[in-house]
């Protein structure tokens, strides 16, 4: 009993510890500082250090010590992929490489001392706990993958979703009049997501200095998203070849919207095949019992009186 409270125990810690820092702040960061330093004025660096948030006074430093292990463990191919995800993901709570790297190996030791603790104490076979604990441990470092898939996943369907309205206030600002930078500008104002935060950072990139077809070019292997990809290929085309923007903007429109209605058609046309599996799993076994229960019931008692002498 002992050993399943303190598996259960260490289990909600890991699961806290992971949520903690995964979650996104919602606090300007540069903000809070501010209402810190004129709340309250440090007297030394003890002071200042303590009145960071627990995540950047503990989490952190444990995670960077831990990400030092596991860059040995990896190559280079590997951290390039990783860093792609986590540029595909949004980088999710300001994740950097060295971070994940670290919440990897954070999971991975912690699932494999929960696992050794569990079966060495209700078993008392400490080797065997050791082996179990390892297997558990390489599992646990492959799944913050799955969960940070699930967040490409979910971030590509937003992404894929706003492209139209986007795209149609993006025209409507280029046809009235507006440079297609402000016309930019006009939609990271007015439509908040996942894909006005890409926009942002291109005209911030912009702004600096980088070319705006690189910029936006930059912008496909962050998002990884077809309709994206060849509209941002249609306006570097047509900045290239002198075309009027504002007609590529109306062709592209147009044919988003075609897309999206196509993509509405397949969806209605799988909801059947969809809807069989309930069915025929859940929902006609109730009704056999609640037709042929009543009729299998007369049988057995018919066929009882029948046997008595």
């Amino acid at each position: 009993m002992l050993a399943i409270v303190l598996g259960i125990c260490v289990g909600g810690g890991i699961l806290l510890l992971f949520i903690g820092l995964a979650s996104e702040s919602s606090v300007d960061p540069v903000q809070a500082r501010l209402t810190q330093l004129g709340s309250f004025q440090a007297r030394n660096l003890e002071e200042l250090e303590l009145q960071l948030p627990f995540r950047e006074r503990t989490l952190r430093p444990l995670v960077g010590r831990l990400s030092r292990m596991g860059n040995r463990l990896t190559n280079a191919s590997s951290s390039d992929t990783a860093e792609k995800r986590l540029a595909m993901a949004g980088n999710p709570g300001d994740l950097k490489l060295t971070d994940w790297m670290g919440v990897k190996m954070l999971v991975a030791l912690s699932v494999g001392a929960t696992l050794f603790l569990l079966f060495a104490l209700m078993t008392g076979n400490v080797v065997s706990g050791m082996f179990l604990g390892m297997v558990f441990g390489g599992i646990g470092f492959l799944l913050p993958e799955f969960w940070l898939g699930g967040r490409i996943k979910a971030r590509q369907k937003l992404i894929l979703r706003m492209i139209p309205d986007t795209l149609d206030l993006l025209t409507i600002s280029v046809r009235a009049g507006l440079g297609f930078d402000a016309a930019l500008a006009k939609v990271v104002e007015k439509l908040p997501g996942p894909l006005t935060d890409e926009f942002r950072r291109a005209l911030a990139e912009v702004r600096v200095g980088k070319a705006r077809r690189d910029a936006l070019r930059d912008m496909i292997p962050r998002t990884n998203v077809q309709p994206l990809s060849n509209f941002i290929g249609a306006i570097i085309q047509a900045e290239t070849l002198g075309v009027s923007i504002s007609k590529v903007l109306q062709v592209q429109s147009e044919q988003l919207r075609i897309e999206r209605r196509q993509r509405a058609e397949e969806q209605a046309a799988r909801a059947p095949i969809k809807m069989l599996f309930p069915l025929v799993g859940c929902i006609f076994p109730s009704l056999f019992i609640v037709i042929l229960g009543p009729a299998f019931i007369s049988i057995i008692q018919t066929l009882g009186q029948g046997g008595l002498p």
